[in-house]
């Protein structure tokens, strides 16, 4: 069985700082759903580092982010009230680090390192 470790990191582009407090998820494709393996909030830096098993299998994974609470409890409004971003995690012992470069009004991600 491969093993590998997943992590993420949240940026405010609209600010230039990191997101802290975003409710992340971690989910495992699981047949044809989706099993929660793990959760967790952004820390001061932006960073979850923690969110489930610290190894995982190869396959397809899924972070949901909260972002609807998150601009919320600084009453902003926003267009996407959650993010999904599924993955393959394809590659034994690898670390995968999937960031979001997060606005209002706009998002974007990219296999980090």
């Amino acid at each position: 069985m491969s093993i590998s470790q997943i992590t993420t990191h949240v940026l405010d582009s609209t600010v230039g700082r990191p997101a802290a407090g975003v409710a992340v998820e971690l989910h495992a494709r699981d047949g044809a759903g989706w099993r929660l393996i793990g959760t967790g909030s952004t820390d001061a830096d932006g960073r979850a580092k923690q969110l489930g098993p610290a190894s995982v299998p190869t396959g397809e994974y899924r972070l949901r982010f909260d972002t609807g609470a998150w601009f919320a409890a600084s009453d902003t409004p926003t267009f996407y009230p959650e993010v999904q971003l599924t993955f393959l995690v394809d590659e034994e012992g690898r670390h995968y680090h999937v960031p979001l470069l997060l606005s209002p009004f706009a998002y974007s991600t990219y296999r980090g390192s």
